[in-house]
């Protein structure tokens, strides 16, 4: 009889011996993070709100507005940047987490297309629970396309006279 010990080397951690050699690796090469890229503080939403108008799309509206130019005391803008608010009207937390997470993937997937020196700011609706996960990427990209469109409409952005002179305290 064959003991199990002697089947799997001793240095492997929990659960390694388990993996298929068979099952493809679940990540995809050409996906990128959202890290840096992600609107975070309050301040920044609500700028962006301000500075941008509401669209709407079958399954979310989307707000783009420019990032402010660099001014003494505000840091350039280094990349575009996209923000999600899912709100407690959506559902419960699990699927407010789940638009959430079912978003990024498709952010993720699709970093290249946010346009340069924007905040885009999407708002989905609780139809995205239940929509075909092909079908809201086909969505996101195509606002992802027209945010890049108007973007390229607006043309390079002037520090406004708010932000001209400098952070308040």
């Amino acid at each position: 009889m064959v003991s199990m010990d002697s089947a799997v080397p001793a240095r492997l951690s929990r659960g390694t011996a388990m993996k298929s050699a068979s099952k493809p690796d679940r990540r995809d090469a050409t996906r990128q993070s959202l890290t840096g890229l992600r609107l975070r503080k309050h301040a920044a939403y609500q700028r962006a709100y301000a500075a941008s108008r509401k669209r709407q799309s079958s399954s979310m509206s989307w707000f783009l507005a420019p990032q402010p130019a660099a001014c003494p005391g505000y840091p350039a803008p280094e990349a575009p940047r996209v923000g999600l608010t899912v709100g407690k009207v959506l559902g419960k937390a699990h699927d407010r987490n789940r638009i959430k997470r079912r978003m990024r993937d498709i952010l993720r997937r699709h970093v290249e297309l946010l346009p340069v020196g924007c905040d885009l700011i999407f708002h989905p609706r609780r139809g995205v629970l239940i929509m075909d996960f092909k079908k809201l990427e086909a969505e996101v990209v195509r606002i992802l396309q027209q945010a890049q469109a108007e973007a390229a409409r607006m043309g390079p952005v002037a520090p406004s006279a708010e932000t001209a002179a400098g952070p308040t305290q």
